[in-house]
């Protein structure tokens, strides 16, 4: 009753104080220059704009968070008109004129997300409050994601999620505010599903290890979904720690239990470290049920295939985008990356970049850093030249659709890089889905 009564008066005083204020606002609220003061840290002053990049450099995803930070960074080098420009040379379309955006350079402070919800909501509030972001993006866990972007829809401040591939973060946890470039588990399953079937058959018996939060839950529903809709049964599904290291406890029941498939819900280190010890004992070469014993690995990463050295070899799996695409823009930001430190980018830094232009374009064809507006230039935008093919930026859910990519562990690489082969490049139509299926409301931009 009590919370009932508060609320009741609250909003009876919010319609009160707006009743008196009408008459004061009525001059300036139909114009664009009202919104100035009606967002959190408007830069109409300043001769910058701050993003906020909150990625995990500590914890079990620390190797993709660095990789996100070097994408962020180069984003911003670009933004700025330095460098060769990357991809502001192969997106269409594109209103960024390559200094800066609506006359501003772009500036950037950091977290560490330490791959932990409470953590990164932490570092995301200090960046708003202190340091005065305008934007925040980043996170290689989708409880991260979930998190982050449930406090920017509070705080008023647009969150462009990094890697996250639960259904969640669009689906039944999706925000105005909040906006997914890379794939979810969904799409994972709807690509992975066809070439299962090719390759193992529709009589196999599956083993599930999962993460225990959300991206785990949701990729072992999807795979699940997929699998058992080609005629698979699915003989256990355990959950596993984030960060357990030691997986040899949840390996060793696998042995005995019947099944011919092991699906690894993992991701990062978790996923080094459970393929690893999977192999060591001896599961890929085990006979059981007549048929050869498989690993499937739903989420791939090249820094995970690397971690995993020999045992990725021959793993099928999905990816968001790999650096060996031949088109364009794939090869554009490849030879940018590289040129920058070195080494060919991972999916994790391809999205993160992608989400900064996408971003920063957004603000400039908006003409204004106002979140609503900036949120409306975002939904329903279609555009190519980043990577993955024609895109839409979904209203609906705030959700991505584009071409999605079955891969599997090179058996024999070219180089250190060279570690998945692309064996599908599935078309955004064959994984796109009917967006109230996994509930949710986006709420309101106000």
């Amino acid at each position: 009753m009590k919370d009932n009564f508060t609320s009741v008066n609250r909003r009876s005083l919010l319609k009160a104080t707006a009743a008196s204020g009408l008459v004061l606002a009525t001059p300036t609220i139909f114009t664009r220059g009202a919104w100035a003061q009606n967002f959190a840290n408007d830069p109409t002053n300043k001769s910058t704009v701050t993003l906020g990049f909150n990625v995990p450099q500590t914890g079990a995803y620390a190797d993709e968070g660095a990789d996100e930070l070097r994408a962020y960074q180069l984003a911003v080098k670009h933004l700025n008109g330095e460098g060769d420009g990357g991809m502001l040379n192969t997106m269409k379309p594109l209103a960024l004129e390559g200094n800066g955006v609506l006359g501003k350079k772009i500036d950037f402070v950091t977290g560490d997300t330490q791959t932990k919800s409470d953590a990164a909501r932490s570092s995301a509030k200090r960046m708003v409050e202190k340091d005065g972001a305008i934007m925040i993006t980043g996170g290689s866990s989708s409880g991260v994601a979930v998190a982050v972007q449930s406090l920017c829809q509070e705080m008023g401040i647009i969150f462009m999620a990094g890697l996250t591939h639960s259904n969640d973060t669009t689906g039944k946890d999706k925000r105005k505010y909040g906006f997914r470039h890379f794939f979810n588990a969904y799409m994972s399953g709807a690509a992975l599903g066809p070439v299962l079937k090719e390759e193992m058959g529709t009589d196999r018996r599956a083993y599930h290890l999962t993460a225990d939060y959300t991206w785990g839950w949701t990729q072992e529903e999807s795979i699940k979904n997929t699998t058992e809709a080609l005629g698979w049964e699915t003989v256990n599904a355990v959950r596993t720690p984030l960060g357990a290291g030691d997986f040899s406890q949840y390996i060793t029941p696998v042995l005995n239990s019947g099944a011919d498939v092991l699906i690894l819900n993992h991701y990062g280190k978790d996923m080094v470290n459970s393929l690893t010890q999977a192999v060591q004992f001896g599961l890929r070469d085990k006979q059981v049920n007549g048929k050869q014993f498989e690993i499937v690995v739903p989420l791939f990463s090249r820094l995970m295939a690397q971690g995993a050295g020999e045992s990725i070899k021959g793993i099928l799996g999905t990816t968001n985008w790999n650096w060996s695409l031949q088109d364009e823009a794939s090869q554009a930001f490849v030879k940018s990356f590289g040129q920058e430190y070195g080494f060919p980018p991972s999916q994790a830094a391809h999205t993160c970049y992608v989400q900064t232009i996408l971003y920063a374009d957004a603000c400039q064809r908006a003409g204004t850093f106002y979140p609503c507006e900036v949120i409306k230039a975002l939904e329903d935008f279609e555009f190519d030249g980043m990577g993955n093919g024609p895109t839409l930026y979904r209203g609906a859910d705030h959700q991505c659709f584009k071409n999605v990519l079955v891969v599997r562990g090179n058996e024999a690489p070219s180089s250190q890089f060279d570690l998945l082969k692309v064996v599908k490049e599935v078309p955004a139509e064959a994984v796109t889905y009917d967006p109230t299926i996994f509930g949710g409301e986006l709420g309101t931009c106000s």
